[in-house]
Formats: structure tokens, sequence, C-alpha cells
């Protein structure tokens, strides 16, 4: 993590990332990458600007086909920076790796869970065309503090043993 972040409070924390993903979001980032971009800012988690290859794809709902929402994964992509599994070989047993990997899945299942609660869906045609206005400032301004609220998320769940 790095040094001055350290020192803030989680909340301080949560409305940096939250402000940084949305600052993003106005320079042209998409969703997916708004929150990976943040949490690589934030956290010391030893991948480079690269992961935001892996982003990419995720903006839009996958793709832009308006699935699953980008700043939602892009959360998912953001917690496993610091909660994933860097070597998945590293149990000797079959067993053992599905144990650990069960273990992983609670803070990435909490966080999705809490964020459906909030949202009622994860859907992005759902949660940021909600009026059939995909190109409107509606749609835009949804988006923004969805994705401001996902990097929050990514942040909590970070901060949680």
């Amino acid at each position: 993590m790095k040094a001055e972040y350290e020192q803030l409070s989680l909340e301080e924390k949560m409305d940096l990332a939250e402000n940084t993903a949305k600052n993003f979001f106005r320079q042209g980032l998409n969703c997916a990458e708004c929150v990976t971009q943040t949490y690589l800012m934030l956290y010391d988690t030893g991948f480079g600007g690269e992961i935001n290859a892996l982003a990419t794809g995720f903006g839009g709902g996958m793709g832009h086909t308006k699935n699953t929402c980008g700043a939602v994964t892009g959360a998912v992509l953001a917690l496993g920076m610091t909660k994933g599994r860097k070597d998945p070989f590293a149990k000797e047993s079959m067993a053992e790796r599905i144990q650990e990997v069960n273990e992983c899945y609670v803070p990435f299942g909490n966080m999705i869970k809490e964020m459906k609660e909030e949202y009622g869906t994860l859907i992005c045609s759902e949660l940021s065309d909600p009026f059939g206005e995909w190109e409107g400032k509606t749609r835009k301004k949804n988006c923004m503090s969805i994705i401001g609220y996902c990097a929050r998320m990514a942040v909590k769940y970070t901060e949680q043993a």
C-alpha cells in the first residue's frame, strides 16, 4: 500500500477511491479500467498498468454488450490483485487447492452481494440505461456513480481481514 494512503481512515480511503475512479471516467477510461487504475494508484499490488488490458474488455458490460457491469467486474479484478491467488499450484494437493480457492471466494462473494443489494442488479443495461438513453447524460451520470461505488467497495473489502 502506498505510504500516504496507509495513514487514512477507511472512510477516507473509500472517498479517495470513489473520487479518483470518477475522475478517470471523466478522462475517458471505461468503467472497468476506472476501478482497476484507481486500485493500482492506491495499492502496491505488484501489478503494473498492463492490468488495464485485462479490464478493457469488461467495459460497457463486457465488450459493450450491456451484460455484467464493467465497474463490478473491475472491482472483482481489483480485489483479486490483493485477495486472489498468485500461484494456484502452491498447494500440493487438489483438495488443498480447492479449499484455498473456496476461502478466497469469501470477500469476492460478499462484495458482489453488497453491490447487488445496493442496486438490485449487476446487469449493465439495467443499471446504467434504465430509461433507454444509452448515449445520454443520464447514463453517463449513472455510470459515474456506479463506478465510484464499485471503487469504494473494492477498497472496503481489501481493507477487511
